[in-house]
């Protein structure tokens, strides 16, 4: 016990003294060292390769791979040792830190890197810096057209104290021109260091690379407010419904109690009041849908403490922190799915409950599984950095079978055996269902499951864009202020939208609300989906079978995941109200 004692305070005492990238503090000559990421197309950021894939080379120091996160392994970071001498506060004038021996196939390779624009990252304590390969000279003179290689890296450090503020990378002046005719070429490559003092604080650094005038302009504000503008337009016709209409609906059906009509309940008058021997009856495919409810319900919870969790936290000044801590409080939130699920499917009086949990445990997993695997596929063919390792695959799945699924069982027995005590229902359900009258077109429920998501994908447009101008160029996003007030509002509208439309649905005697329900503010998934297809071809220079397998195949498990949240809250909007409504209806 002292033993162990006495070591952890060893440790203890080399963390404290000597500085590194981990706790960013360094002293006078302490090794700082540069990790190079990936390298790749500008215009398919996605389509990444490991940054020693082309005939580069590193300096004198061991290679060394840095232990790399969940999330940094599965947004395909590569990070190695460049082996640059790079000494803390030691300036450093046009050193060579390697030699290179470029053969034809090398020459031929770089060449085509060029022409391409591939640029690289690195990291510098924890700062992220791009630089690109080379430069083409005469572009639009085919026969003049040349292709040079930037062999010098020139650091400019910006320091406080013992912090590192700021790191900017500059090509040199002296270019190597890459001649296919030469059968080799010997390149060195050098680098320069010049150590700049500067009052910014280490709290402060990563300011300047958060793009205000991008993300905070205007234009994003009065996204914001507009949509709150369709809140405040939705809640209100919401209120005349629930206060106006359904009170005079009470009144008019009060008042057919008071006669004595014995066929007052069988189609005498129209409305929601004659439905109401259908309105209870189990949904069409109870079980999926009580799977679909589950995880709806899990990644709308998901989504808001993520979002908080990142607003609070300033998770961008950290290497895929968000993506790391997305997967493990997806799988803490397992539970959330299995108990919704199984109350739902319980309540409905489901009996297969076995089926409904693996159901539920499966589906949104099962759709990960199948869309990254196709993905990761075309990764793994391309040889990119992407491609996702066998050991990831490993840890993934043991999060899911020892986290995830145990979870969502215990979820769902506390559901089935205390979250569903049954209820009864406000009224009771006929045995034979009535006939669905014929109606307008637009009160059909394909017009109003197709019309219900335009309003949903008005509120959150503006917002879309920037969260996929973010995510495809590299941008950090840091307003998760907004994202938030965004968030709010589309649960809300969704919300206002299922309620009304499901009045309509019923007020013309039609009692398929349950899917409907669902459908209405889900298909907004739809719409998203068709606004990323014209965000790529408009909005985006992407090209090649892996961006475009990447892009959509990424987006359409966004606008899925779009789909379970929004159908949840729609559909159990319209629960409350449907049982709201009914419950003060007298029905002999």
């Amino acid at each position: 016990m002292r033993l162990n004692i006495l070591c952890f305070l060893i440790l203890l005492y080399f963390t404290i003294c000597n500085g590194d990238e981990h706790n960013h503090i360094y002293k006078k000559g302490e090794e700082v060292v540069v990790w190079m990421n990936t390298v790749g197309p500008l215009y398919n950021r996605q389509e990444t390769y490991p940054y020693y894939q082309l005939p580069f080379c590193h300096g004198d120091n061991p290679v060394e791979h840095h232990h790399e996160t969940l999330g940094e392994a599965l947004q395909g970071m590569d990070l190695i040792n460049s082996g640059i001498p790079m000494k803390y506060l030691v300036p450093v004038d046009n050193q060579v830190f390697c030699k290179q021996v470029l053969r034809h196939d090398d020459i031929g390779l770089l060449k085509y890197a060029v022409q391409g624009q591939y640029w690289y990252t690195m990291f510098v304590d924890d700062l992220p810096i791009s630089g690109f390969v080379g430069m083409i000279e005469n572009p639009e003179d085919p026969e003049n057209i040349q292709y040079y290689l930037h062999t010098h890296k020139e650091f400019i450090i910006e320091y406080n104290q013992d912090r590192i503020i700021a790191v900017m990378l500059r090509p040199g002046d002296n270019p190597i021109l890459l001649d296919s005719k030469q059968p080799t070429i010997e390149i060195e490559f050098t680098y320069s260091v010049e150590w700049q003092p500067t009052a910014i604080k280490f709290e402060d650094r990563f300011t300047r690379l958060l793009e205000s005038d991008f993300f905070e302009h205007q234009v994003h504000w009065l996204s914001i407010f507009s949509s709150f503008m369709m809140v405040l337009f939705l809640t209100g016709l919401v209120s005349v419904i629930l206060l106006r209409t359904i009170k005079n609906d009470y009144a008019r059906y009060d008042r057919e109690e008071a006669t004595a009509d014995f066929d007052r309940d069988f189609g005498d008058d129209w409305g929601w009041k004659q439905v109401h021997g259908d309105v209870f009856r189990q949904p069409d495919r109870l079980m999926l849908l009580s799977a679909f409810m589950g995880t709806g319900n899990q990644l709308v919870i998901l989504s808001a403490v993520v979002i908080i969790y990142a607003m609070l936290g300033d998770l961008y000044v950290e290497r895929a922190t968000i993506l790391t801590a997305t997967i493990f409080l997806y799988a803490l939130t397992s539970a959330v799915a299995g108990y919704t699920s199984a109350r739902y499917y319980t309540h409905y009086g489901g009996k297969d409950w076995v089926r409904n949990i693996l159901l539920t445990a499966g589906v949104w997993p099962g759709a990960v599984a199948c869309i990254g695997g196709y993905i990761n596929t075309i990764a793994i063919f391309y040889s990119s950095s992407k491609a996702i390792p066998f050991p990831v695959m490993i840890a993934i799945l043991a999060i899911w079978l020892f986290l995830c699924f145990p979870l969502t069982l215990l979820g769902a027995i506390i559901g089935r055996n205390w979250g569903s005590k049954r209820i009864d229902f406000p009224c009771r359900v006929n045995p034979i269902p009535r006939p669905i009258p014929e109606k307008q077109w637009y009160l059909e429920p394909s017009s109003i499951m197709i019309f219900g998501g335009v309003l949903p994908f008005a509120s959150i447009f503006i917002e879309i864009y920037f969260i996929f101008t973010s995510f495809w160029t590299y941008r950090i996003y840091y307003v998760y202020g907004f994202m938030f007030l965004v968030f709010l509002i589309l649960l809300i509208v969704c919300a206002c939208v299922s309620i009304v439309s499901t009045y309509f649905l019923l007020n013309s005697e039609d009692h398929r609300w349950h899917w409907v329900s669902f459908w209405t503010c889900a298909s907004t998934a739809g719409y998203v989906y068709a606004y990323s297809v014209y965000y790529f071809f408009y909005k985006t220079k992407m090209t090649g079978l892996f961006q475009t397998s990447f892009y959509f195949g990424y987006t359409a498990l966004f606008s899925l995941g779009l789909f379970f949240m929004l159908g949840s809250v729609g559909h159990f909007s319209a629960s409350l109200f449907v049982r709201r409504i009914y419950q003060n209806v007298k029905i002999d």
